[in-house]
């Protein structure tokens, strides 16, 4: 079942990261516990990077109804911002 996400991650003084994101519960539950790298993201030798835990992840949706129609307008599972899957 697909779910509407959003991740966020307080990076210090360096700022923050965080986005919406459609994914399904096993692929998130795969990646809990991993090591994400996003580079250089919030400015020159930023070096972003740390292990993704459940309580960067909060649910918005389960509408499937609502979340087919974003998927559909928006033409793929980022919503806006970072999409932590994609730095796995």
């Amino acid at each position: 079942m697909l779910k509407l996400y959003k991740f966020f991650w307080d990076c210090g003084r360096m700022g923050e990261i965080d986005g919406l994101f459609v994914a399904d519960d096993k692929t998130v539950a795969e990646t809990i516990g991993k090591e994400l790298y996003f580079g250089e993201v919030l400015g020159k030798h930023s070096e972003i990077y740390g292990t993704l835990k459940k309580k960067d992840l909060t649910i918005i949706s389960e509408d499937q109804e609502k979340i087919n129609w974003l998927v559909d307008t928006l033409q793929g599972y980022s919503i806006s911002g970072r999409n932590p899957l994609d730095f796995y």
